[in-house]
């Protein structure tokens, strides 16, 4: 998740870009001035080199850290810092930087989510176009973890030392503290990638949970979208993760599984291109009436399955897609009728059939597939199968499935809603299903939201978004959400959210700074949860109409004058150093070493063939 742009400093939901201010340089030079630029000896005529570097007020110490580093390398750097990701992001598109401070968080857990929606042509996030790159990433897609090793070796190497497209910063620890009085330590889950699980949470004293509301924080008040596939950044990530079930789930350390999901079980089928999932028949849709949830009575099958996959793969399917990269080695979704064809398919490197596979701790054995949605039902062994074909043997499609974009939406209201033409989609007059301003209380609210997770969006204004549980949600089973009611406080800085956690006025605050650690350590009503994550940040580079565009000089110039160990230092060492937003999960054995030397040759090189 693109916590898009970044996460920030730890704001981890996501996929957020995120970046900071200027106010504190490293713990024991917070009241310092920079040294400054022009007394660096980088540059054979002394003159400082101007840089603009573009972040968000969020993550100010970041962007302090990385002044004063190029500062003393012979940079003179202009900050642009905006308020928030709206501002930043039009900024980034309005080709404002030559540095943009961001993030990525991989959400799937799987290395090429890590790479294709940001380095590679067309890629949802991508301003580069590099053959070299591209081929890089595709042929490392087609690979075993021990093969793609070397690959994403190669890649780092190109992406970062030969051609300096980013300048890494470090990767980072995932945290949150909650109230340990309030709620139960127990139904509090922290994963390495997926967004915490709301229907896992109970409080403390069970008899508040159809009662009190469970309060949590975001720092952005806009939605991007609450269609999953228009949306891959922190405003929506956990919302929309929440709000609509897929057919597999990670669990807390990155593997696939079927827990919690629409699929009783999956298989995949030799060849490694067909995957199998076998759907429940205890989830419906919820909708919003009078500001509240209510069982649409429509079950969620197969249909919406294959439409929700259709278009999540489909450019074309929605006016700024903003997920189709994600799921573009989806050939097909289909649904099964032959109970025969699922016996005489092998699952991958077994000689089990991907019936006896689908059939593990089922009700009930599989005796009849049904293609009407209505006749399913798993007490008597009538059941929907899906099938997806992919393009190429691609198991990692399946990190992909379990991405909030491919949540599974009502095919029957998205398609009643979503009734403009798509190529000459007005965004002055066309509401689109899932537009924030249908759940945003005022003139235009009109929530048409039909969700099929735990969780459905009743309302938002500039203070909260309140959620209710899905009332037709695998009832009766231990997926059943635990909490009634879910208000999503909008509190935009982290100091402010620490303290509304130690005021109560929220009961866990989701993305807590390595910073305020022993903060949360010292409040005895307190817990700490830390997981290492799969957040980076970096610096990303203007690649269209700055000289950094031009001279990979200039951008070597950059990369070797940060210094990853002072970040390390300022974060008291839960920070971890990083080359790529690979770093996480694949060790290639590349690291990146500051070098003022080679600063000042790559410097003197770019004034030289300016």
């Amino acid at each position: 998740m693109r916590t898009k742009g970044k996460f920030s400093a730890l704001l981890l939901l996501s996929l957020t870009i995120v970046l900071g201010a200027c106010n504190v340089t490293t713990k024991d030079e917070a009241t310092e001035t920079p040294e400054p630029a022009q007394e660096t000896e980088a540059v054979v005529d002394g003159t400082p080199v101007d840089i603009e570097l573009l972040g968000m007020s969020s993550n100010e110490a970041d962007l302090n850290i990385v002044r004063d580093q190029l500062a003393k390398n012979g940079f003179n750097v202009k900050l642009n810092i905006q308020p928030d990701y709206g501002s930043f992001k039009s900024q980034q598109d309005a080709g404002n930087f030559d540095i943009a401070l961001s993030g990525w968080t991989t959400v799937t857990g799987n290395p090429d989510y890590a790479v294709r929606s940001l380095f590679k042509t067309g890629g949802d996030y991508s301003i580069l176009a590099d053959a070299e790159i591209d081929a890089l990433i595709d042929s490392a897609s087609n690979q075993t973890p021990d093969q793609y090793i070397e690959t994403y070796k190669q890649f780092e190497q190109q992406l970062v030392f030969e051609k300096a497209y980013i300048a890494p910063l470090y990767n980072s620890l995932k945290a949150q503290a909650f109230n340990q009085d309030v709620l139960n330590k127990d139904t509090v889950r922290i994963s390495k990638s997926r967004s915490l699980p709301w229907e896992e949470i109970s409080f403390k004293d069970a008899a508040k949970n159809g009662t009190d509301a469970l309060l949590l924080q975001s720092t952005m008040p806009t939605l991007t979208s609450l269609d999953p596939i228009k949306g891959n950044d922190g405003s929506i990530n956990i919302i929309n993760t929440n709000q609509y079930v897929r057919l597999v789930n990670l669990t807390d350390d990155d593997k696939i599984t079927s827990e919690g999901s629409l699929s009783f079980n999956h298989a995949i089928a030799e060849g490694n291109s067909d995957y199998y999932f076998i759907l429940r028949d205890d989830i419906n849709f919820a909708a919003i009436k009078d500001k509240l949830a209510v069982d649409t009575g429509e079950r969620v099958g197969a249909d919406d399955v294959i439409f929700s996959l259709e278009r999540a793969h489909n450019k074309d399917s929605v006016p700024d897609h903003r997920t189709y990269t994600l799921h573009e080695h989806i050939q097909s979704a289909e649904l099964v009728t032959d109970v025969a064809a699922l016996e005489a398919t092998k699952v991958s490197g077994s000689d089990q059939s991907v019936k006896a596979a689908l059939e593990q701790g089922l009700p009930a054995n599989i005796a009849e597939l049904v293609s009407d949605k209505t006749q399913s039902d798993s007490k008597s062994g009538k059941y929907q199968v899906v099938k997806v074909t992919t393009t190429k043997p691609f198991p990692q499609v399946l990190n992909y499935l379990a991405h909030q974009s491919a949540g599974i939406v009502s095919k029957k209201q998205v398609e009643s809603i979503n009734t403009y033409d798509v190529a000459t989609f007005d965004v002055n007059k066309d509401i689109p299903y899932g537009d924030q301003n249908t759940v945003t209380e005022g003139d235009k609210y009109n929530n048409t939201l039909y969700t099929s997770g735990p969780y459905i969006l009743s309302y938002k204004n500039d203070y909260e978004a309140v959620f209710y549980k899905n009332p037709a949600y695998m009832k009766g089973t231990k997926h059943e959400p635990k909490i009634n009611n879910i208000n999503v406080r909008f509190i935009k800085d982290a100091d402010s959210s620490l303290s509304a956690l130690r005021s109560g006025e929220i009961h866990l605050y989701y993305g807590v700074s390595e910073t305020k650690y022993d903060v949360v350590r010292g409040d005895s009503k307190l817990f700490l949860q830390t997981i290492p994550s799969n957040a980076v940040s970096y610096l990303l580079f203007n690649t269209a109409n700055r000289p950094v565009a031009e001279s990979a000089d200039l951008r070597k110039a950059v990369l070797y004058s940060i210094n990853q160990d002072e970040i390390l230092a300022f974060y008291n060492g839960n920070k971890f150093k990083a080359v790529s937003t690979l770093s996480p999960m694949v060790k290639t054995g590349l690291e990146l070493t500051a070098d003022p030397a080679k600063v000042k040759e790559f410097l003197n090189a770019y004034k030289a063939g300016k």
